[in-house]
């Protein structure tokens, strides 16, 4: 994710860093040759009596690929934000659970709770992102426990299923009663609903067809355009069809970031930085050195 704060007018304009130019610059210069190209064969009078055509269709479809392009980008963008408020809420169930294990919970059961929970955070942020996140796990837990949770088809489960055995040994000995495991349970019953969320948006993409089409009919118009610019912009054909080119090609671009907001590109969500929230939270509630939270790095937070 880009954290900074908004820079003035001109170097909003030349701002790289976060943006989706450097994913499509290839494309756009493509375009803008193509339409130089076509100029280019126009004024040599090769088109005439070929090529004739008005600005009205180009219009129409402009304006109806714009709606169809803003749709998918709504689409993608609610994905997006599904998933940052399922990890928000995810900082609130932590710390919950932390203030409520204080309440109900010896210092050993919760500490080895809180412990599991953390585990379970950093496993599900690697399922997501399908990256190994052994060197992350609280160094606390038994190897054994790891060994186990990663030999499963879903690791993450298993750590919170983990947890909840914690709740179960203390009720069985007597150290909690029926209410107070309920109460704590709560927390970890939403913890589960944030990792189906979660599983869910990153497992259903948006349906093949619609991206496809979106992205043949950019392509289609962005060469097309030049053809029904030439009579009437001239030279200045590569230019407007180079403008045109970075919307539509940057929509269908951002789109495609947005789909699948658990990666590491530039505008996808910091779960490095929450777990790190996570790990804060969990230290300053045990009583311990809490670590540093993580700080952008050349504007990005990870």
């Amino acid at each position: 994710m880009i954290v900074r704060d908004r820079p003035g007018a001109l170097r909003l304009m030349l701002a790289w860093k976060g943006s989706v130019v450097p994913h499509i610059l290839p494309h756009i210069l493509l375009t803008g040759l193509f339409a130089a190209a076509v100029t280019w064969v126009s004024r040599h009078h090769y088109l005439d009596g070929i090529v004739d055509y008005s600005l009205l269709p180009f219009t129409i479809m402009g304006i109806a690929l714009s709606i169809f392009l803003s749709v998918r980008n709504t689409a993608t963008y609610d994905r997006w934000w599904e998933a940052r408020k399922q990890w928000g809420h995810m900082v609130y169930e932590i710390r919950s659970l932390a203030r409520a294990g204080g309440i109900y919970l010896n210092e050993e059961r919760r500490r080895e709770l809180m412990m599991r929970c953390l585990a379970h955070t950093h496993l599900l942020r690697g399922q997501l992102r399908k990256e190994d996140v052994r060197s992350e796990l609280p160094a606390s837990l038994s190897k054994a426990l790891v060994d186990d949770a990663l030999r499963t088809a879903n690791p993450a489960a298993f750590m919170l299923q983990q947890a909840g055995e914690v709740l179960a040994e203390a009720h069985k000995a007597g150290d909690l009663d029926s209410v107070a495991t309920a109460a704590i349970d709560r927390h970890l019953h939403e913890l589960a609903g944030i990792q189906a969320a979660s599983e869910r948006i990153a497992h259903t993409p948006l349906p093949f067809a619609y991206t496809l089409l979106a992205h043949r009919t950019a392509y289609v118009y962005c060469y097309m355009l030049p053809f029904g610019l030439v009579s009437v912009a001239g030279w200045f054909t590569p230019v407007f069809t180079a403008i045109v080119a970075y919307t539509f090609f940057g929509l269908d671009r951002l789109s495609e970031q947005l789909e699948f907001p658990f990666g590491r590109h530039a505008n996808d969500l910091p779960l490095d930085a929450i777990c790190r929230i996570h790990e804060i939270s969990i230290a300053e509630a045990l009583g311990e050195q809490a670590p540093e939270p993580l700080q952008p790095v050349e504007f990005q937070l990870q």
